[in-house]
């Protein structure tokens, strides 16, 4: 039996902007398992990243519940949802959102930092992470003396060494090279067929079909949920 890990249930967002009430969520009930790897899509203002931020721990819903694993985070304080979101879940974004400041063997032990690791095993898993990635000769390299794909493979063993429950992508490949982009959606499928749980935010047709199921959003609702394969 699939194990949930991801459970929306009549997911409600609610935003004022001055003195006009926008509805960007409209009652969305979701259920991603352990091990799935999901895409999200939709047109501009559809909700995408609204519900990214939610699953994201980023922000709360103004109604319904949200569960990821066992929590029901929906009602947590800020302080708790920082705590969930360095525990259970890991980030990729399209800027890479790399510390320029630090080594590409630094950035990937951030996480560790905020979990109190000690610095001998901190640097030691984000080594290993950094070997899986492919960047086992730029541990001391820093971020603009990087490509764009390296920098992301950075991204990718960030939101790795914490061991998360889930990674979330937004739109991943945005800033890269056709080459540079099928290396990291290739990496993706490494890591789903490993196990982990994956879900992608993105607006490309081809991306979003290397995923198992698609889930199209349009007006703050679900329009379809369809399996891939």
């Amino acid at each position: 039996m699939p194990k949930s890990i991801a459970k929306l249930v009549d997911v409600q967002k609610t935003y004022l902007m001055g003195l006009v009430t926008v509805q960007a969520l409209r009652g969305i009930s979701l259920d991603i398992n352990e091990g799935e790897y999901v895409s999200i899509m939709g047109p501009s203002g559809c909700g995408k990243s609204t519900l990214l931020n939610l699953l994201g721990c980023l922000d709360r819903p103004t109604s319904g519940h949200y569960y990821l694993g066992e929590l029901d985070v929906s009602k947590m304080d800020d302080d708790a949802l920082s705590e969930v979101r360095g525990k259970r879940l890991g980030f990729i974004f399209q800027s890479y959102n790399l510390i320029q400041q630090l080594t590409v063997i630094e950035n990937i032990e951030v996480p560790l930092f905020y979990q109190n690791i000690s610095p001998s095993v901190g640097r030691k898993k984000a080594t290993e992470f950094a070997n899986r990635v492919g960047l086992e000769n730029r541990l001391h390299h820093k971020p603009f003396e990087l490509s764009g794909g390296q920098q992301q493979r950075v991204a990718i063993a960030r939101a790795l060494v914490n061991e998360p429950l889930v990674i979330l992508a937004d739109e991943p490949t945005g800033n890269l090279d056709s080459k540079s982009g099928v290396e990291i959606l290739q990496i993706f499928d490494e890591l789903h067929s490993q196990g982990k749980t994956i879900i992608v935010v993105t607006h490309d047709e081809n991306i979003a079909k290397r995923a198992e199921r698609t889930i199209r959003l349009r007006d703050g609702m679900v329009e379809s949920n369809t399996r891939n394969r």
